[in-house]
């Protein structure tokens, strides 16, 4: 947008901003370096920048960032996370592609083993999970498979599979409390026949009640029959994870608590057969129990957190209406076939209007914020909303939407996400051996000293019970609950709990324009009277908007909504329009008598208007400010001129103030010219992206990778795969659903600043980790030298871990 080249009443003028050269007969043209559109007969070029680009936002998007030399091999970004040595790049195998939910992951070795799973079923020809965001992605055969039958394909072993679109209904979820239920009430009838009758005798005491010859065999059968419902029901999902490990070959912290739980267990099951009262059914619980509950604990805090998601919901289009008026679903449209789209609906495909002119909002799929005029010719992408008259569009030869084309990148990318393991896990691969070789030695150990084989299996039990990661296991789940409620209470929804880890290391911080550093809605930002002052506020300012108010308020247009708001109440009421007109530029209508005329002063000037002398400097401001001038008049004359546009956000200021302070701030927008341009200058501001198209954005965030982590702050779908790819995705709670699903956080309130906030609750978080952490293995440096050593015996080995488990805990609860 640039005063020599203004604006059709909204519409932006650049290639890359209205979708370029990317038409339905542009399908074998050569492609863009950088994003992969379709460039134009003749590609945008510089002899200073290798390759070939779409548009002006392209090209300086790679010569900021040197070029495409440090570009993965692949252009796209999906293909740098799909790719990896533990499987084929699922883009290059033919099939359909399906992305299911999937309950139950929490750890590296969960993704290995459901994608072993799936890739064994005939059928399915790869997968890749990823349980930072519980997903899998399948590559699968239709001619064998129905899409139906997948999630029963991957469920099993403890994992429920489903399609995503269920999963607005988790919410209904008991989030594990019936087994934590079942298991405590058992729990207490354990510890309370050992309060009664088995410690007293480890103590050298009496027991409190003698049941004479039958006391060991009673005793010992009860405790055994409880113990076992609380290891095998409520531990059930420690144990499935131990095993999972196994099968994966990594073990994990599931193996170390399950080693020690089924130890404790089956040594006590050998010593009731035995007759032995020296029973240790009581660490199986007390392990069990620890686990189960920190584990539920964080997951009721991460549930109730992403509840409050239920408000930010935008919806794909998946049925189109025929220009006939039949309504059909998308998936039986071909291409050529001409659809109706009234004013409010979205467009269901990519291709051509055919009949009919109209304002399309494209905010949605390329973020940007000024509605585009259209008119036969002219290509539409699926997912932008016809806002003010009907059109018909013939569908393109590929019959897709640019909308499903977002999808299926973001849902690729999310899929293969490698899933950051958690410090504990990745610990776990040397630990958890550590542990199970020195018990053994522990045991060997004694063995060849002269002790006894029940000693020495006492003694290496030892070992296993005070190493079992209680506190290990509870550092991370429970500070990360802790932060997520923390967010919470700020307005934040934490989706995606890498980003404690993740945040804390950001370096560049890259914001979108529309809807993240503007409001991303139309508002009259001044009024301007032929005569008035300065300010706008003449004499005749209220009956300029009176008259603009009544005509624009039968217009459907983003910009006449934003005229029609600003006019006075009783605007509709008390005009009468007659002769009302729609045209591509502008709008007229006679109220009192007057043929008023509003709209693009060039419109105006066509139907006769003189534009006084001391408005064109009002009408250059407002173009030269990103913002739209809509000039108002009758009597052959323009009266004045209401200056409409998406104004900053009043938090902006404060915002980029407190960004900048610890990162670089980076601001990424398809807008062009005066719209992007005026950001340049804002204090805190370090580079503008401009004329950036939405299938680039992604790729200009891996690029900024290379200068270190990236945060990327987005609201619209077109965002999503940015959201996605950068190290923390950050979505602002005004957007759409697609961008709520990408990021690792939602800022509910849609406050900017509680971005920056964000970043101090994952740094307050992470480092809370790190202290549960040193605690933990400070704990167990102590510990196990004296286990080893045979100065603990089970119980006390059981005690000090629960203290340890404690301590834990009680550091999770305290406010960040």
């Amino acid at each position: 947008m640039t005063p020599d080249s203004p604006p059709a009443r909204g519409s932006i003028s650049s290639p890359a901003a209205t979708g370029g050269t990317a038409t339905v007969d542009d399908a074998a043209a050569d492609t863009c370096d950088l994003c992969d559109l379709p460039t134009p007969a003749e590609p945008i070029t510089d002899p200073d920048v290798d390759g070939t680009y779409c548009c002006r936002g392209c090209l300086e998007v790679a010569r900021t960032l040197d070029g495409t030399d440090d570009a993965p091999d692949e252009a796209a970004v999906r293909s740098r996370l799909d790719s990896g040595d533990d499987g084929p790049d699922l883009d290059d195998l033919d099939g359909e592609d399906a992305y299911l939910a999937v309950d139950g992951m929490h750890c590296s070795t969960c993704e290995a083993f459901l994608e072993t799973t799936a890739e064994r079923e005939p059928g399915v020809r790869g997968a890749t999970a990823s349980y930072a965001t519980d997903t899998i992605r399948l590559v699968y055969d239709p001619d064998r498979l129905d899409s139906d039958d997948l999630p029963e394909l991957v469920s099993g072993y403890g994992y429920t599979a489903s399609d995503r679109s269920a999963l607005g209904d988790a919410s209904g979820s008991d989030d594990g409390l019936a087994p934590l239920l079942l298991g405590g009430f058992f729990g207490m009838m354990i510890m309370v026949w050992y309060v009664l009758f088995l410690y007293p005798r480890y103590f050298g005491y009496e027991p409190v009640a003698d049941f004479g010859g039958y006391e060991t065999a009673f005793l010992s059968a009860n405790i055994w029959v409880f113990a076992s419902i609380v290891l095998f029901y409520t531990g059930y999902p420690i144990l499935r994870g131990a095993y999972v490990s196994l099968r994966a070959g990594s073990p994990n912290m599931d193996l170390l608590v399950a080693t020690a739980a089924l130890g404790s267990y089956s040594y006590s099951a050998v010593a009731t057969l035995l007759g032995s009262s020296h029973l240790y059914f009581d660490v199986t619980v007390a392990v069990v129990l620890v686990v189960t509950a920190g584990g539920r604990y964080e997951r009721i805090v991460k549930r109730r957190a992403t509840g409050l998601l239920s408000d930010l919901t935008e919806r794909q289009v998946d049925e189109a209406r025929r220009e006939s008026g039949e309504t059909v679903p998308l998936e039986a449209v071909e291409p050529g076939d001409r659809l109706l789209v009234r004013p409010g609906e979205r467009v269901p495909l990519d291709g051509e209007i055919v009949e009919g002119s109209a304002a399309v909002d494209e905010s949605l799929v390329t973020g940007e914020s000024l509605p585009a005029e259209k008119e036969p010719g002219d290509p539409v992408r699926g997912g932008t909303v016809v806002t003010d008259a009907p059109i018909v569009v013939a569908v393109g030869d590929e019959a897709e939407s640019t909308l499903d084309r977002l999808v299926s990148l973001l849902w690729s990318i999310q899929s293969s996400r490698p899933g950051v393991q958690r410090l504990a896990d990745k610990l776990a691969t040397v630990f958890v051996p550590l542990v199970v070789a020195l018990a053994v030695g522990t045991i060997a150990v004694s063995l060849a000293t002269g002790s006894s084989p029940s000693t020495a299996l006492l003694l290496g039990l030892t070992v296993v019970i005070v190493s079992c990661p209680c506190a290990l296991g509870l550092a991370t789940p429970l500070a990360i609950a802790a932060g997520v409620q923390s967010a919470a209470e700020r307005g934040i929804v934490v989706a995606a709990e890498t980003i404690f880890e993740d945040a804390p290391e950001v370096d560049t911080v890259v914001l979108d324009k529309t809807g993240t550093l503007t409001t991303g809605t139309m508002t009259v930002d001044a009024v301007h009277v032929a005569g008035g002052d300065a300010a706008g506020d003449g004499p005749g300012r209220e009956e300029l908007l009176r008259r603009a108010g009544a005509v624009e308020s039968l217009s459907e247009h983003p910009v006449a909504a934003a005229v029609a708001d600003a006019a006075p109440d009783d605007a509709t009421a008390a005009s009468t329009v007659a002769d009302f007109e729609r045209a591509s530029r502008g709008v007229s209508g006679r109220v009192d008598g007057d043929q008023v005329v509003v709209g693009h002063p060039d419109f105006c000037r066509e139907r006769g208007l003189v534009i006084p002398d001391a408005l064109e400097p009002r009408i250059e401001d407002a173009r030269s400010a990103g913002r739209v001038p809509v000039v108002v008049g009758w009597d052959d004359r323009a009266h004045g001129v209401v200056v409409v546009g998406d104004a900053p956000r009043d938090d902006l200021e404060a915002a980029l103030t407190d960004l900048s302070a610890d990162h670089e701030v980076v601001v990424l927008t398809g807008d062009e010219g005066a719209a992007a341009e005026r950001f340049r200058d804002l204090e805190g501001v370090d580079e503008v992206f401009a004329g950036v198209p939405p299938e680039a954005k992604a790729e200009t965030v891996d690029r900024l990778r290379a200068r270190g982590t990236v945060a990327m702050v987005g609201d619209g779908s077109n965002d999503a795969p940015a959201l996605a790819a950068a190290d923390v995705g950050i979505a602002m709670g005004g957007g759409t659903q697609l961008a709520t699903d990408a990021a690792d956080a939602v800022i509910v309130g849609d406050d900017l600043t509680a971005v920056g906030e964000t970043f101090d609750v994952a740094t307050a978080t992470h480092r809370r980790i790190r202290q549960n952490l040193g605690w933990a293995f400070a704990y167990n440096a102590v510990a196990i030298p004296l286990a080893v050593a045979g100065l603990l015996n089970p119980l006390f080995a059981a005690v000090a871990m629960a203290a340890s488990s404690l301590l834990v805990v009680c550091n999770s609860a305290r406010s960040l």
